[in-house]
């Protein structure tokens, strides 16, 4: 196959207006705003390279200059997708490039305009495309491989651009866009059929990524507290476990809401979730680094802690009990106080399994709640004898 002016530009018609179709099915599924822009970049790609492919035709539907501008308004847009891909914040100075390809229409489509618009499209889509790049450098942490190849792509074509910027500048050079003639608009061609694709590529395979890490966050959530579920707790701890020794002891924290079930049946369950929120917002404000907050269902939640020491379970628990029951009183007025009793282990050998430490934890609430409730139970097995610590 040759690779004229016709061919390359029925090519890249056929490549964009897949991408775009491809990218606002995706959008259709899972409402990222980012794909839109993309496919709306890719779909006026697909418009330009049809009316280059007209006039080269003889078919000469609309000034000479619009199709090229086209190409800088999908650049524009290819940038404002990755800004929100990013969560970045553009100035409003991009927004002229809008004005400055509608000033575009009004030039006059003399052949000699060629190298000074080649120039002028040229510079404003290596300035679109790396400032593109530069929003996916990684910021301090790992970036998606699809992203981290969206990068790469941007910055190889913005340099590709940057190239076609001096070439318009040297003297005796062909270059024809009326006609699609000259050396550098074949090489123009073939460059951006291959970008199309690689931009594409990227860009589904960055959002694909992003949806995966979504879905795997929000199986590994529980729905009502985004707190980890027993699940992903089951998959976490045994790294924290591992940890433990008689230099850095771990503790599990067991927690349950006394009476909770007369906030219930006395306000509703829609009162008992926000109760079961505020919790969870209190445990992982006071959640030391490095540990492990789950709901394990119902009213049942599980801390885990590295590096802990009897005092600090203890000073923790009780910050975390008189807060909540403070909350709980201006929140709700019932026959009985609605508090927390706790149920604690500490130890510095990893345990058999997660389950056997839950139980140990089990154990020392069942404690905590046949003493009275609104207390904290610590069993210490740390020591030689397993001597249970009871806090008011």
């Amino acid at each position: 196959m040759a690779l004229d002016p016709t061919t390359m530009l029925t090519l890249s018609i056929a490549l964009a207006a897949a991408a775009s179709l491809y990218l606002a099915i995706e959008w259709s599924n899972v409402r990222e705003p980012s794909l839109v822009f993309w496919s709306a970049g890719f779909a006026t790609i697909s418009i330009g390279c049809i009316l280059a492919l007209l006039r080269n035709s003889g078919i000469v539907v609309i000034g000479v200059w619009f199709a090229n501008g086209l190409l800088i308004m999908a650049h524009w847009l290819f940038l404002v997708g990755v800004a929100r891909f990013t969560a970045a914040r553009l100035s409003r100075g991009w927004l002229l490039i809008i004005p400055i390809w509608l000033a575009m229409l009004f030039l006059p489509a003399e052949p000699w305009w060629s190298k000074v618009m080649l120039g002028i499209q040229s510079s404003i889509i290596t300035v679109l495309t790396l400032r593109a790049s530069f929003l996916l450098r990684p910021h301090g942490k790992t970036i998606s491989v699809g992203a981290g190849q969206l990068r790469y792509v941007l910055l190889i074509h913005g340099l590709f651009y940057l190239c076609k910027v001096i070439t318009a500048v040297i003297p005796g050079t062909l270059i024809d866009l009326a006609s699609l003639r000259g050396e550098i608009i074949q090489i123009s061609l073939v460059e951006g059929a291959m970008a199309i694709m690689l931009i594409a590529l990227s860009m589904t395979g960055s959002e694909r990524y992003r949806r995966e890490k979504r879905i795997e966050r929000l199986a590994a959530r529980d729905p009502l507290t985004a707190l980890y579920n027993r699940r992903a707790l089951e998959v976490r701890a045994p790294r924290l476990l591992e940890d433990v020794s008689p230099s850095r002891p771990g503790a599990l924290l067991l927690i349950d809401i006394d009476n909770f079930k007369s906030v219930n049946d006395l306000y509703g369950h829609t009162a008992g979730d926000r109760l079961l929120i505020t919790l969870s917002e209190m445990i992982r404000s006071i959640l030391p680094d490095g540990s492990l907050a789950a709901r394990l269902g119902g009213d049942e939640f599980v801390l885990l802690l590295s590096n802990a020491s009897s005092e600090h379970i203890h000073e923790l628990g009780s910050t975390l009990r008189e807060r909540f029951q403070v909350a709980a009183a201006q929140g709700f007025s019932t026959p009985e106080a609605v508090t927390l009793s706790i149920g604690a282990s500490l130890f510095d050998q990893p345990p058999a399994s997660l389950g056997a430490l839950i139980e140990q934890g089990d154990a020392a609430l069942y404690e905590s709640k046949r003493g009275g409730r609104d207390s904290i139970r610590l069993v210490d097995r740390t020591l030689a004898t397993d001597e249970p610590v009871q806090a008011p």
